[in-house]
C-alpha cells in the first residue's frame, strides 16, 4: 500500500514539474515577441553609420575618378525599409494511463520559432536636371554667408567655395583655368577671418518692397578693439569698399557694381571636387603612363597653405587608420584618420552636398522599420 501511495505521489510530482517547464516557456516565447523597442537604437545607429560612410566613400571615389577623367556618378539611398518578423509557438501533449494500464504515462512539450529581417533599401541615381541643379550650379553667396554665421571657419569657407571676391581670384590647381591665386586674396581671408574670430561680422537678409531678398554683411563699428578696427580698414582697401560702410550687399558676380558692394564669384560642387581631385597624391607610374596629370605643387608646409584643401594619399596596400578610402585602378586612395584639417575639408564638403541638394527627397533618406 505504501509503495503504491509512494508512486501516485511520484507521479502527481512529475506532472507537475513538467507543466511548470510548460508554463515557463510560454511566458518566455511571449516575452520575445515585442521587439520593436529594441531595434530602434541599434537600427538608428548602424543605419546612420553605414549610410554615412558609404556616402564618405562615394564621394571620395568620384573624387579620384575625376582625377583621372573618369565620370563621377552619384547615387543616393532614397529610402530604407526594414522589416522584422519573430513567430514562436508551443505544442503541448500527453496521457494519463489508468492504475493497471500497460502504456503508462506520456508527456511531450514542443517549441518553435521563426525569425526574419527582411531590408528594402532603394537607390536612386543623381542625374539630368537634378545633377545639374546640385552639382553644376554655382553656390549662392548667401549659402557662403550662413556657413560664416553657422561657426564655420572663413579661411576653410572661402578659399574652397569661393572662385573671386571683388576680382581678386584664388588659386586653381586644376583643369582650363589653372592658375596660382592672388596674393590679395588671401590675404582678404586672414583679415575677415580676423574678424569673425572678434566677433564683428555677421550677415543679415533684408526684404524689399518687391518681396525680392538680399544678402548684406554687417561689420560692427563701435565697441570694437583697435587691431579689429585696423582689419576692417585693411578689409576695405583690398576690397575697394567705401570707408566706414557697416552693412554691404553681396551679389553673385566677378566684380561688384559699385564702392557699396561685394561680388563673390563662388564655385559649383563640381568645380570644389575638380579642386579637390588635383591636390591627391597619385602614383607616379599613373602620370607616366599617361593615366592622370600631375597639378599644380603646392607648398610642403600643407598644413599652412591655404590654397591646399585636402591630402588625399595612394598607394597598392590600404593602411589602417583611414577616414575614408576606396580602391580604384588596382590602388587605394584615402585620407587619413589623423589629418584633421583634410577631414575638416570632407566634412564640410558633404554639408555644402546637403544645402545644394534640390531634389524631392529632403535631408537624410527614410528610414521606416516596421517591427513587432
Amino acid at each position: 500500500m505504501n509503495i503504491r501511495k509512494r508512486f501516485c505521489q511520484e507521479r502527481k510530482e512529475s506532472m507537475r514539474y513538467r507543466y511548470t517547464l510548460a508554463v515557463v516557456a510560454i511566458l518566455f516565447l511571449s516575452g520575445c515577441t515585442h521587439i520593436g523597442p529594441k531595434t530602434v537604437p541599434r537600427d538608428r545607429f548602424d543605419y546612420n553609420t553605414a549610410i554615412s560612410d558609404s556616402w564618405k566613400e562615394q564621394t571620395l571615389l568620384n573624387i579620384v575618378k575625376l582625377r583621372y577623367a573618369d565620370m563621377p556618378l552619384f547615387v543616393e539611398v532614397a529610402s530604407v525599409v526594414s522589416g522584422y518578423t519573430l513567430e514562436g509557438s508551443v505544442d503541448l501533449g500527453g496521457n494519463v494511463s489508468s492504475q493497471g494500464g500497460v502504456r503508462g504515462e506520456m508527456f511531450s512539450l514542443g517549441t518553435s520559432g521563426k525569425y526574419t529581417d527582411r531590408p528594402t533599401i532603394t537607390y536612386a541615381p543623381i542625374t539630368g536636371q537634378k545633377f545639374n541643379a546640385s552639382f553644376m550650379t554655382p553656390i549662392p553667396p548667401q549659402v557662403v554667408l550662413f556657413l560664416m554665421q553657422t561657426g564655420w571657419s572663413i579661411d576653410v569657407i572661402f578659399p574652397l567655395t569661393v572662385e573671386a571676391v571683388n576680382g581678386l581670384r584664388s588659386r586653381v590647381s586644376g583643369g582650363a583655368n589653372q592658375r596660382e591665386g592672388d596674393p590679395d586674396f588671401y590675404r582678404v581671408v586672414a583679415l575677415m577671418r580676423e574678424i569673425q574670430r572678434s566677433g564683428a561680422a555677421s550677415m543679415k537678409i533684408v526684404k524689399k518692397a518687391d518681396q525680392e531678398e538680399s544678402t548684406m554683411l554687417v561689420f560692427y563699428q563701435e565697441d570694437i578693439a583697435p587691431e579689429t578696427r585696423s582689419a576692417l580698414a585693411q578689409l576695405g582697401e583690398l576690397l575697394k569698399l567705401r570707408p566706414g560702410l557697416g552693412e554691404i550687399a553681396v551679389s553673385y558676380g566677378f566684380l561688384p557694381a559699385t564702392n557699396q558692394e561685394i561680388a563673390m564669384l563662388t564655385r559649383s560642387m563640381m568645380q570644389i571636387m575638380v579642386a579637390l581631385s588635383t591636390q591627391i597624391t597619385v602614383p607616379p607610374e599613373h602620370v607616366a603612363e599617361g593615366r592622370t596629370i600631375p597639378a599644380v605643387a603646392g607648398s610642403e608646409n600643407f598644413k599652412e597653405d591655404p590654397g591646399q584643401f585636402i591630402k588625399i594619399d595612394s598607394g597598392r596596400k590600404k593602411p589602417e587608420n583611414t577616414y575614408a578610402a576606396v580602391k580604384y585602378k588596382d590602388h587605394w586612395f584615402w585620407v587619413d584618420d589623423r589629418d584633421f584639417k583634410s577631414k575638416r575639408a570632407f566634412a564640410f564638403l558633404m554639408i555644402l552636398f546637403s544645402l545644394t541638394e534640390s531634389g524631392g527627397q529632403k535631408g537624410l533618406p527614410l528610414v521606416t522599420i516596421p517591427a513587432g
